[in-house]
């Protein structure tokens, strides 16, 4: 026969000792503080006032017995797993291991784990990533406009988790949305060229029709317009969010009958991928030809020539995304779809 009997005692340093089967249980921590479970639970959620004495002691007696709470239980009482869900389309871009480590860092601070998942635009994942998250009961996901349908979108608010867009219009029910000031930022990379001098400006851009490469792009073509400057579709090149992208993608932008002085990439990687073909072609940046990125990843300012970029808030979207979820599970659970628009900041370095 099994015994659940549990003993306490002191040890050589005054800590307590539980001796027994079974871990540590509310009811355990109340009992030796002298307090209700409920207090217990006000102490540990942090939302309901206890005296700062009682506070202390709870505390102390949580320490002493190694007390942690169970996430399993609590969620069978509030209905919630407390975890979020990410999806992203390629999580070895640092832009993206960079929202993930800003949701984290909010979600964390909260008691919800952070569930980060790859779905390549290039394949048919991100419907699959996104039922699995669903039939989890995932608190709340977070999508990038990476290829999502509105299928995509409607599954996870009809199964009651809330739901965050990195981007894309704000529309009535579907969800918050955290972006940043892409066109805008663009339109200044590449104004900032013009006034440089250089006027057949390319542009690299990530698969045709897929944000955020089409609000960047819109973004190319209204400075070129500003400038009095045309758009010529030879120096366009559509291609991925990638290194190898970039390489091909300046492959064919350099090769143009009359090549460019200046391309603009609507990404780092991609303008990664672009100073390799640039170098391999014998092609000096920038005396050549300007090569300039966009994120403003680590890899941009140790690449050489470093590059000149666009600072886009990739830890501050994830803080944000989290943020807004917390505020619908924690608070605000209704009320209109809301939208925070994040910041940019032009970097010029040595590449432009």
């Amino acid at each position: 026969m099994t015994s659940n009997t549990r003993t306490t005692a002191l040890d050589n340093n005054g800590r307590l000792m539980v001796h027994g089967a079974g871990r540590i249980k509310i009811v355990d921590v109340a009992s030796e503080a002298g307090v209700s479970v409920t207090t217990v639970s006000h102490v540990l959620s942090g939302r309901r006032p206890v005296s700062a004495s009682t506070r202390a002691r709870v505390e102390d007696v949580i320490q002493r017995l190694g007390y942690q709470a169970d996430p399993s239980a609590r969620g069978l009482r509030t209905q919630r797993t407390r975890t979020l869900g990410l999806v992203v389309p390629d999580i070895t871009n640092p832009f993206n291991t960079a929202i993930a480590a800003g949701m984290q860092e909010i979600a964390l601070a909260h008691e919800y784990l952070t569930v980060v998942c790859e779905a390549p635009m290039d394949g048919p994942h991100l419907p699959e990533v996104i039922r699995q998250l669903v039939a989890r009961r995932i608190d709340g996901i977070v999508v990038g406009r990476y290829g999502a349908t509105q299928q995509d979108l409607d599954r996870i608010t009809a199964s009651g988790s809330k739901l965050v867009r990195l981007g894309g219009p704000l529309a009535p029910g579907f969800g918050d949305v955290v972006r940043a000031a892409e066109t805008e930022g663009m339109y200044d990379l590449v104004s900032h060229l013009v006034g440089r001098g250089y006027r057949r400006i390319a542009y690299i851009g990530g698969a045709p029709g897929v944000e955020p490469g089409e609000e960047r792009f819109a973004g190319y073509r209204k400075a070129l317009e500003a400038a009095g400057l045309p758009v010529h579709q030879e120096l366009v090149a559509w291609t991925s969010f990638t290194r190898e992208g970039g390489r091909a993608g300046a492959t064919a932008v350099l090769n143009a009958t009359e090549p460019p002085d200046a391309v603009v990439c609507a990404n780092d990687l991609i303008a990664i991928g672009a100073l390799d073909t640039a170098r391999a072609a014998g092609l000096r940046v920038p005396d050549r030809v300007a090569i300039t990125g966009y994120d403003d990843i680590e890899a941009a300012s140790l690449v050489s020539p470093a590059l000149t970029t666009v600072l886009n808030p990739a830890r501050e979207i994830g803080r944000s995304a989290a943020q807004l979820l917390l505020d619908r599970l924690e608070g605000e659970g209704s009320g209109p779809a809301r939208e925070i628009v994040l910041a940019h900041r032009l970097v010029p370095r040595e590449s432009a």
